[in-house]
């Protein structure tokens, strides 16, 4: 911290500044640095290990496409596993469906949970409490190893990048492990960086699900604080047929489902939009 600018160290030659209004919280926790601060423009902001999680302004884009996309185009989703995700936002989203019947959410840090809670209550809601809500601290590897056959249709990875505590989230073992948790039609997404800057880890990610997945491909969102371009969703399906859904029939789930028309990113429309690759993030998927 550098007077009142906290810059961010994902990148070894390229940063975004923060300026700092009021720092919250500065801890190590048993797993991760953690940073909470206020700033003027981004209200409140989360960093892990010197990197951009959260921030309450810009929040919605990324929630709400890594929820909503795989839940529509399964379309009958009632029982989804969530890893990461500590500050509550995918749970929330996820929630929204009323035709979601269970949310496990398995976050290995509780001071995320507790401390989002705290700092950023708006993020999380009242999701924390709906019954159909399970939250777990625990290692979100150890839980998938266990879970049994076919019992989720969708599966949320909410992580850090692929580096120290969410190294073990991008694995061969744990998308075999997913492969094997899913429901026959089931889906699994989970952020797979910045293509412009992390181009290997979409390459990587993608290659290493083919391996369990029939059907594998991504979408994208444009993430304001998740600096370089578009934010890649890497997305993968046992449904080796399956194929997006029409603008018409997303808009039919999404009224089944019970989402209000209150979303600030998110539309069927740019729902379908988002799979329309510019080539310099198609060609980090595998040859179809």
């Amino acid at each position: 911290m550098t007077e009142n600018w906290i810059h961010e160290s994902l990148y070894a030659t390229w940063c975004q500044s923060f300026k700092v209004e009021k720092m919250l919280v500065e801890k190590k926790s048993a797993y991760q640095d953690i940073k909470m601060f206020e700033t003027a423009y981004h209200g409140r902001v989360l960093l892990l290990d010197g990197v951009v999680q959260v921030t309450e302004k810009d929040e919605f884009p990324y929630h709400e496409m890594i929820t909503h996309v795989p839940l529509l185009t399964h379309g009958a989703a009632k029982r989804v596993l969530i890893i990461g995700a500590g500050d509550g936002g995918v749970l929330r989203h996820v929630l929204m469906h009323r035709t979601v019947e269970k949310a496990v959410m398995v976050e290995i840090d509780a001071d995320v949970i507790e401390l989002s809670k705290r700092f950023m209550p708006q993020v999380g809601g009242a999701s924390w409490e709906d019954p159909r809500a399970e939250v777990i601290v625990g290692d979100g590897i150890a839980y998938v190893a266990k879970a049994q056959d076919a019992s989720f249709d969708v599966i949320i990875v909410d992580s850090t990048d692929p580096i120290g505590v969410g190294e073990v989230l991008f694995t061969d073992e744990f998308y075999q492990e997913c492969a094997r948790i899913l429901s026959p039609r089931g889906i699994i997404v989970n952020q797979c960086g910045v293509p412009f800057m992390q181009s290997e880890e979409l390459e990587v990610t993608s290659r290493r699900r083919r391996q369990f997945f029939p059907h594998v491909s991504a979408y994208v969102v444009s993430m304001p604080t998740y600096v370089g371009g578009f934010m890649a969703l890497g997305f993968a399906s046992k449904d080796a047929n399956l194929t997006l859904p029409a603008t018409s029939e997303i808009a039919a789930r999404a009224h089944a489902a019970g989402l209000k028309s209150d979303a600030f990113y998110w539309s069927p429309s740019v729902q379908n939009a988002a799979f329309a690759l510019p080539p310099y993030i198609d060609r980090c998927l595998p040859q179809r």
